[in-house]
Protein backbone atom coordinates (compact mmCIF):
# COMPACT_ATOMS: atom_id res chain seq x y z
CA UNK A 1 0.00 0.00 0.00
CA UNK A 2 1.56 3.20 -0.82
CA UNK A 3 1.71 5.80 2.47
CA UNK A 4 2.15 9.67 2.30
CA UNK A 5 1.41 11.11 5.24
CA UNK A 6 1.96 14.76 5.99
CA UNK A 7 1.74 16.76 8.93
CA UNK A 8 2.67 20.71 8.78
CA UNK A 9 2.21 23.17 11.41
CA UNK A 10 3.19 27.00 11.28
CA UNK A 11 5.20 28.39 13.91
CA UNK A 12 5.29 31.94 14.80
CA UNK A 13 9.25 32.15 14.97
CA UNK A 14 11.73 33.35 12.61
CA UNK A 15 13.61 29.83 10.85
CA UNK A 16 17.17 30.38 12.58
CA UNK A 17 15.41 29.92 15.90
CA UNK A 18 13.84 27.30 15.11
CA UNK A 19 16.44 25.35 13.60
CA UNK A 20 18.19 25.69 17.26
CA UNK A 21 15.58 23.69 18.33
CA UNK A 22 16.26 20.72 15.53
CA UNK A 23 19.86 21.04 16.22
CA UNK A 24 19.05 19.19 19.70
CA UNK A 25 16.64 16.58 18.28
CA UNK A 26 17.77 12.71 19.81
CA UNK A 27 20.20 14.81 22.25
CA UNK A 28 19.57 14.63 26.18
CA UNK A 29 17.81 18.01 25.34
CA UNK A 30 15.60 17.52 22.62
CA UNK A 31 13.43 20.21 22.40
CA UNK A 32 11.31 18.77 19.70
CA UNK A 33 10.51 15.32 20.72
CA UNK A 34 7.16 14.91 22.74
CA UNK A 35 9.46 12.41 24.95
CA UNK A 36 7.71 13.01 28.20
CA UNK A 37 4.90 11.39 26.34
CA UNK A 38 6.36 9.09 24.26
CA UNK A 39 9.38 6.53 23.80
CA UNK A 40 12.42 9.04 23.02
CA UNK A 41 14.38 9.45 19.96
CA UNK A 42 17.56 7.37 20.15
CA UNK A 43 20.48 6.78 18.22
CA UNK A 44 23.59 4.88 19.57
CA UNK A 45 26.49 7.59 18.14
CA UNK A 46 24.29 10.97 17.63
CA UNK A 47 22.57 12.15 14.82
CA UNK A 48 24.66 11.99 11.85
CA UNK A 49 24.08 10.41 8.67
CA UNK A 50 24.60 6.37 8.61
CA UNK A 51 23.53 6.80 12.51
CA UNK A 52 20.89 3.28 13.24
CA UNK A 53 18.04 4.05 15.89
CA UNK A 54 15.12 4.70 16.41
CA UNK A 55 11.48 5.37 18.94
CA UNK A 56 9.90 2.16 20.39
CA UNK A 57 9.28 -0.05 18.04
CA UNK A 58 10.22 1.76 14.80
CA UNK A 59 13.52 1.54 13.40
CA UNK A 60 15.48 3.67 10.86
CA UNK A 61 18.25 4.85 9.98
CA UNK A 62 19.61 8.54 9.12
CA UNK A 63 19.71 8.65 5.54
CA UNK A 64 20.63 12.78 5.29
CA UNK A 65 20.80 15.76 7.55
CA UNK A 66 21.07 19.36 6.38
CA UNK A 67 20.60 20.53 9.92
CA UNK A 68 19.12 24.55 8.19
CA UNK A 69 16.63 22.50 6.66
CA UNK A 70 15.93 18.88 7.93
CA UNK A 71 16.60 15.52 8.80
CA UNK A 72 15.75 12.43 6.10
CA UNK A 73 15.19 9.19 8.12
CA UNK A 74 14.80 5.46 6.23
CA UNK A 75 12.79 2.93 7.49
CA UNK A 76 14.45 -0.18 9.30
CA UNK A 77 11.63 -1.67 11.23
CA UNK A 78 8.99 -2.63 11.15
CA UNK A 79 9.43 -5.08 8.44
CA UNK A 80 7.29 -4.08 5.12
CA UNK A 81 8.12 0.09 5.82
CA UNK A 82 9.88 0.41 3.14
CA UNK A 83 10.83 4.21 2.39
CA UNK A 84 11.36 6.90 4.68
CA UNK A 85 9.57 9.73 6.68
CA UNK A 86 11.82 13.58 7.26
CA UNK A 87 11.49 16.69 9.35
CA UNK A 88 11.52 19.92 7.19
CA UNK A 89 11.87 23.48 7.73
CA UNK A 90 11.26 26.18 5.86
CA UNK A 91 11.09 29.89 6.35
CA UNK A 92 6.89 31.17 5.53
CA UNK A 93 8.76 34.58 5.71
CA UNK A 94 10.93 36.54 8.28
CA UNK A 95 8.75 36.22 11.19
CA UNK A 96 7.52 32.56 10.33
CA UNK A 97 8.28 28.96 9.71
CA UNK A 98 6.83 26.11 8.45
CA UNK A 99 7.68 22.06 10.43
CA UNK A 100 6.45 19.47 8.39
CA UNK A 101 7.05 15.90 8.94
CA UNK A 102 6.50 13.43 6.19
CA UNK A 103 6.16 9.89 5.99
CA UNK A 104 6.49 8.54 2.17
CA UNK A 105 6.95 4.46 2.15
CA UNK A 106 4.97 1.08 0.92
CA UNK A 107 3.74 -1.17 3.10
CA UNK A 108 3.64 -4.77 2.52
CA UNK A 109 1.91 -7.39 3.96
CA UNK A 110 1.33 -7.19 7.68
CA UNK A 111 2.89 -4.02 7.93
CA UNK A 112 -0.09 -2.60 5.96
CA UNK A 113 -2.59 -3.63 8.59
CA UNK A 114 -0.36 -2.59 11.28
CA UNK A 115 -0.59 0.71 9.52
CA UNK A 116 -3.89 1.53 8.78
CA UNK A 117 -5.19 0.21 12.28
CA UNK A 118 -2.19 1.29 15.01
CA UNK A 119 0.60 2.92 13.75
CA UNK A 120 -1.01 5.72 11.67
CA UNK A 121 -3.34 6.98 15.16
CA UNK A 122 -0.47 6.82 17.66
CA UNK A 123 1.68 8.04 14.56
CA UNK A 124 -0.07 11.27 13.97
CA UNK A 125 -0.75 11.90 17.87
CA UNK A 126 2.63 12.01 18.19
CA UNK A 127 3.60 14.27 15.08
CA UNK A 128 1.33 17.03 16.88
CA UNK A 129 2.15 16.23 19.65
CA UNK A 130 5.94 16.86 18.26
CA UNK A 131 4.71 20.18 17.14
CA UNK A 132 3.10 20.92 20.27
CA UNK A 133 6.74 20.78 21.63
CA UNK A 134 7.74 22.66 19.36
CA UNK A 135 5.95 25.86 19.60
CA UNK A 136 6.23 25.46 23.16
CA UNK A 137 9.38 26.59 23.20
CA UNK A 138 7.91 29.84 22.59
CA UNK A 139 4.43 29.83 24.23
CA UNK A 140 3.61 31.09 27.89
CA UNK A 141 0.85 28.78 27.96
CA UNK A 142 1.52 25.19 26.37
CA UNK A 143 -0.72 23.60 24.23
CA UNK A 144 -1.08 19.64 24.07
CA UNK A 145 -3.40 18.52 21.05
CA UNK A 146 -5.54 15.96 22.88
CA UNK A 147 -5.39 12.19 21.74
CA UNK A 148 -8.27 10.45 19.96
CA UNK A 149 -10.20 7.72 21.07
CA UNK A 150 -7.91 5.24 19.62
CA UNK A 151 -4.82 6.92 20.72
CA UNK A 152 -5.82 6.42 23.76
CA UNK A 153 -7.04 2.81 23.60
CA UNK A 154 -3.87 1.92 21.79
CA UNK A 155 -1.88 3.55 24.54
CA UNK A 156 -3.15 1.31 27.04
CA UNK A 157 -3.08 -1.44 25.42
CA UNK A 158 0.23 -1.40 24.53
CA UNK A 159 1.99 -0.18 27.67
Amino acid sequence: MQVINIHKRIINQPKPKVVNLLKTLSTKHDKVWPKDNWPAMRFKNGLKVGAKGGHGIIRYSVEAIDIEEGVVFRFLKPEGFNGIHKFEIKAMDAKSTEVKHSIIMKTEGLATLKWVFVILWLHDALIENAFDTIENNFLETKKFTTWSFWVRIWRYILK
